[in-house]
């Protein structure tokens, strides 16, 4: 088992290849959640993940006839991103095998880098086959994402600082996927600060953990927005730093998620993916359980696809009713529209979208549907304006 003594080495080691990255407290996550919140910018890295830390410390730990062998890496993202810059700065030879469902963003980046990129597999195990398998063939060095010590301690350098920066949190929210960042993170966190809670964070889709602590059968898969943490097994090196000193696991549903990328963005002015945004989630989902607690949460990864992003941000719009969809029958007279229009306009409502349906849509051919699309200040603000619309016209969506 790793100690705090690998970590602090760790950190010596890879300084000045890692960004030190600021802890920030959020006012806007400390207002939505009641506790004491600070972030940790892992989205600031230069690949825009925590990844960097293991692997930069992995790969100084080479000795000189495995890094001219070359070294090769299976990941979603940003772990390939990881090693596949910090070889490049080392003048190491990379190749990184990640699933096909990985977004288009971080295997453009991935490559941008100098590794030589294959895409293999539906899931990250069937792409970690394949990688052990070219490491073989090959004869290259297969660096592990998170079941390996010296990738483990690296990532415990993010709690090393956090705790150097505001050392008097009590609680550590981290997302898991594999193991290694909460593992290292427990075992910097723990022998900072005896006391502190370190609770890890899975989405509903990928509790492999919270599984696996309570003695069930993993069974995982299906879509999610957090893709960096749909892993299906744990490290077997982090789980035993985990049952040491890891107190909880919590899983959190999608829109969990999605809300906290939407806040991120809209409250703290900071960009986060799916598993980046995982432990904000977790105070989303449980604020009872983080009331009053002065927390540490990273903001492990910036990498989101700009399309999904907006689709995020735009899908929080409807649900939190600034964005309202409504669907009307109106009579099929002059001046309708104008009327509709105006009466959103003036209490202050902003028209994104009209489509008006004659022909088939309206069970009269004297009557018409209208569809209308209209941003709100606020929920209330929403509401208001559908209820002066719904006192001239039937409206059968809102």
């Amino acid at each position: 088992m790793i100690g705090l003594g690998d970590v602090r080495d760790a950190a010596a080691r890879i300084a000045g290849s890692v960004l030190r990255t600021p802890a920030v407290a959020s006012d806007a996550v400390s207002r939505a959640t009641g506790a004491a919140v600070t972030l940790k910018l892992e989205n600031l890295q230069a690949t825009g993940a925590f990844k960097e830390r293991g692997a930069a410390n992995r790969l100084a730990l080479l000795d000189a006839g495995e890094r001219a062998a070359g070294v090769v890496a299976m990941s979603a993202g940003n772990h390939a991103q990881a090693v596949a810059r910090h070889a490049q700065l080392r003048g190491i030879g990379a190749v990184i095998v990640m699933p096909r469902f990985t977004p288009l963003t971080k295997v453009r980046r991935t490559a941008g880098w100098g590794a030589r990129v294959v895409l293999h597999g539906e899931t990250l195990a069937e792409a970690a086959d394949h990688a052990l398998a070219l490491a073989a063939a090959e004869g290259r060095v297969f660096i592990h994402p998170y079941d390996d010590p010296a990738v483990m301690a690296g990532q415990g350098t993010l709690a090393l600082e956090l705790l150097e920066d505001v050392p008097d949190l009590d609680t550590l929210v981290i997302p898991v996927g594999g193991g290694g960042l909460i593992a290292g993170c427990a075992v910097a966190a723990t022998a900072l600060r005896p006391g502190i809670e370190v609770i890890g964070v899975e989405v509903a889709a990928y509790a492999a953990l919270a599984q696996v602590l309570a003695g069930q059968d993993v069974a995982v898969g299906g879509p999610t927005i957090a893709e960096g943490i749909a892993v299906r097994d744990i490290g077997r090196a982090p789980l035993e730093v985990i049952r040491a000193h890891v107190a909880d696991v919590v899983v959190v549903p999608e829109r969990a998620v999605e809300e906290a990328i939407a806040l991120l963005s809209e409250g703290c002015k900071t960009v986060a993916e799916g598993a980046g945004a995982a432990g904000v989630a977790a105070l989303l989902a449980f604020p009872e359980r983080f009331a009053g607690r002065r927390v540490g949460v990273p903001v492990c990864g910036g990498n989101i696809d700009p399309r999904i992003l907006a689709n995020v941000l735009l899908r929080n719009l409807l649900r939190d009713g600034r964005l309202r969809r409504l669907v009307l029958e109106i009579p099929d007279r002059p001046g309708v529209l104008a009327d509709i229009a105006g009466r959103i306009g003036e209490a202050g409502g902003n028209i994104i979208e009209v489509s008006h349906h004659r022909l088939f849509a309206s069970p009269s051919v004297q009557a018409a549907e209208l569809e209308v699309m209209f941003e709100a200040r606020d929920p209330d603000h929403g509401a208001e304006i559908v209820r002066s619309l719904q006192q001239s016209y039937t409206v059968r969506r809102a």
